[in-house]
């Protein structure tokens, strides 16, 4: 991970979305060097009433856990506010190009990822790793699985989808299935498999809270300041 001169100053943050991920962040941020200066949930920035320059004044960097159909447009008013962000909603990656010409075009940074826990961007980084092996060996066929509480709204998961992304290229002719299982209380918990009818080898990640998310959202928001341009989180980690 790379050092960056904004290490010892508090940060001022505002918080688009006040789920259970906005609610991890403000409670762990002022623990990390933050403060929390601003909170929005969909009350408050109905119809994105909230994003003023008035409100965003002296914030240092927006984190957005908002829904699929609000992101864009809040970051597009984020961003002409000039205010730097950090993106964790999903659902909208098939238009990165068109965010990327909006943040580049608007002079701010931005962060994104389906997963800001660092150990889901080790999982994806071990997962291509293992996709390079196997590719060699036909006999193995590849999948993947996720499960998630039942109150978790969309499957596959973002993180799914993210690691059927990077992986899938690698493995040409042999296409991933997906699997998702949205029952009870169950912890996030991602597979990457393959198959063989001898035996099978697993890669998985599970995830105990939300806090390694809340760590990840927090570590790339400190390091976007005073940056410019469009990143994903695994760039920021140097993966």
């Amino acid at each position: 991970m790379t050092s960056h001169p904004e290490t010892s100053r508090t940060l001022n943050l505002a918080l688009l979305g006040y789920g259970k991920m906005g609610k991890t962040i403000a409670q762990l941020g002022p623990q990390r060097g933050f403060e929390v200066r601003l909170i929005m949930d969909i009350d408050v920035n109905r119809n994105y009433a909230g994003i003023t320059p008035q409100n965003f004044q002296g914030i240092d960097v927006c984190l957005e856990f908002t829904t699929p159909d609000a992101v864009l447009e809040n970051i597009r008013r984020v961003a002409a506010l000039g205010c730097n962000l950090v993106v964790g909603t999903t659902g909208w990656h098939d238009r990165v190009d068109e965010v990327r010409k909006l943040i580049e075009s608007s002079g701010v940074g931005m962060v994104y990822a389906a997963n800001f826990s660092i150990g889901v961007q080790l999982f994806y980084r071990l997962a291509r790793e293992a996709a390079k092996t196997f590719a060699e060996f036909p006999m193995y066929e590849p999948y993947s699985t996720e499960a998630h509480h039942r109150f978790k709204k969309d499957a596959p998961s973002g993180t799914a989808l993210e690691l059927k992304r990077q992986v899938q290229p690698l493995l040409p002719g042999r296409e991933i299935p997906v699997a998702s299982v949205r029952a009870g209380y169950l912890p996030g918990s991602h597979e990457f498999g393959f198959d063989s009818e001898a035996d099978t080898v697993i890669l998985r990640h599970t995830a105990r809270s939300r806090q390694g998310f809340a760590e990840g959202a927090l570590y790339a928001a400190r390091w976007i300041v005073g940056k410019k341009g469009f990143y994903s989180f695994a760039e920021v980690l140097n993966l």
